[in-house]
């Protein structure tokens, strides 16, 4: 038996499911989650002595890679001067002139821990600037926990096939309208319904949590167009994308601002971390400038801020890091492709940038009801080969591949070998 097997024996016992998020579990792939114990640049390390080139680099924060020296001594010259204040920092102050300095849409900012706080928080902040009630999401797309948002999630909630959560009450949810992604004539259809009453809508404006689905031409723009006919409030939740795609996320990649924008654990190098902002005139609601409340102790966590402000500087002040890094994202991912067509295998790549999916399904995925074709039992078995090459792939058909700054082409060359061989013998 492995370490990494007893100590799910373990966990099993003491924590439900033995994993403490959903994604980290092995359940639909089959096996034992790896229990790791160190990362390093690209790489990660199980309890077990194992090294894989990671691909999930803690779904996506770690673009720098692991460990990255620059912003591991920013951390540890922060916690020698203590790890939680509960009071107003600078470091609060410098994070904030960061964001708004490098993403226009965002006037003001507050910092919360953690994504799922800061798209309810930015939801709460809709509805108290525009006194409605209904907000518009779209299936399969995941923006936390939060009981309002739990309708026709994806993510964790599509592997483990259930469309809702247990525990949250309906009069949590009866205010939540779920639209297609991709398809403007829902949303329209939505607000002639609901013309005076929807007070925002959610969008991720590259759904990466029903694989990666990208968004077709005109769908962003007209999204915008809506909102601004029926006076909503339009939220990128860019969690995943912010930071990622470019220095401003996919709202200069695409060329779209949003009224509200939510952010996730890249702005912490990884640390728990989250904020929300956008315009003046909405963040001027949340307390205790405003009548909107939102509060946390830990929220601008000073080591946190420390981690983040080191990263997004980084980022900030090496452009090309983006260029290559997205270069190398299109080479990889168009590599792919080129191996399926050789191989003569029907299955789907989406990319964009250093973000990508293999859907096992023979038809083009642009929405919820697409990704929901693939093969779950066709991706177990790729997995689990891919995993044995020391490859360390989300454990879930419906969650992206990262890629980070420090993979080398050589090892992503190694990489495409192994696609290639499996792709050959299936």
């Amino acid at each position: 038996m492995t370490r990494s097997e007893e100590i799910f024996q373990k966990a099993v016992k003491l924590i439900p499911g033995g994993v403490n998020s959903p994604v980290r579990a092995f359940g639909s792939i089959g096996g034992t989650p790896r229990f790791i114990e160190r990362a390093d640049g690209a790489w990660m390390y199980d309890v077990d002595g194992n090294r894989y080139l990671d691909f999930v680099n803690s779904w996506g924060p770690m673009i720098l890679g692991h460990n990255h020296p620059a912003i591991r001594e920013s951390v540890v010259k922060a916690c020698k001067k203590g790890l939680s204040y509960g009071a107003a920092t600078e470091k609060e102050v410098e994070m904030a002139e960061l964001i708004t300095g490098i993403v226009p849409s965002v006037e003001m900012v507050r910092m919360v821990n953690s994504g799922t706080e800061a798209v309810m928080s930015a939801v709460r902040a809709a509805r108290g600037y525009t006194r409605r009630d209904k907000i518009v999401k779209f299936t399969g797309c995941y923006h936390g926990h939060s009981d309002a948002l739990l309708v026709q999630a994806g993510s964790g909630v599509m592997t483990a096939g259930i469309p809702d959560s247990a525990g949250v009450p309906r009069k949590c949810t009866e205010d939540t309208l779920s639209a297609v992604y991709n398809d403007l004539g829902s949303v329209k259809s939505l607000f002639s319904s609901f013309p005076e009453e929807i007070a925002a809508v959610i969008v991720e404006p590259v759904a990466a949590n029903m694989g990666v689905v990208l968004p077709t031409p005109g769908f962003l723009e007209g999204l915008r167009d809506l909102c601004d006919q029926y006076g909503a409030v339009l939220i990128f939740d860019e969690v995943i994308t912010g930071f990622r795609l470019g220095i401003d996320g996919a709202q200069g990649f695409y060329g779209v601002q949003a009224d509200l924008t939510t952010f996730g654990k890249i702005i912490g190098a990884g640390m728990p971390v989250g904020a929300y902002g956008g315009r003046k005139e909405i963040m001027e609601m949340v307390s205790p400038s405003g009548p909107v409340y939102q509060a946390g102790t830990l929220s601008g966590n000073p080591v946190a801020m420390a981690a983040g402000i080191t990263q997004l500087t980084i980022l900030k002040e090496h452009p090309e890091i983006y260029r290559k890094l997205n270069e190398k994202g299109d080479w990889f991912f168009e590599e792919m492709k080129s191996i399926l067509k050789e191989c003569q295998k029907p299955y789907q790549i989406n990319h964009v940038g250093s973000l990508g999916c293999i859907f096992f399904t023979d038809q083009p995925v642009e929405n919820y009801g697409d990704a929901k074709t693939s093969d779950t039992a066709a991706f177990a078995k790729y997995f689990n080969y891919m995993l044995g090459k020391g490859y360390y792939f989300a454990p879930s058909q419906f969650e992206a591949i990262f890629l980070s700054d420090v993979q080398e082409k050589e090892e992503l060359e190694k990489v495409l070998e192994d696609f290639r061989s499996y792709m050959k013998e299936q």
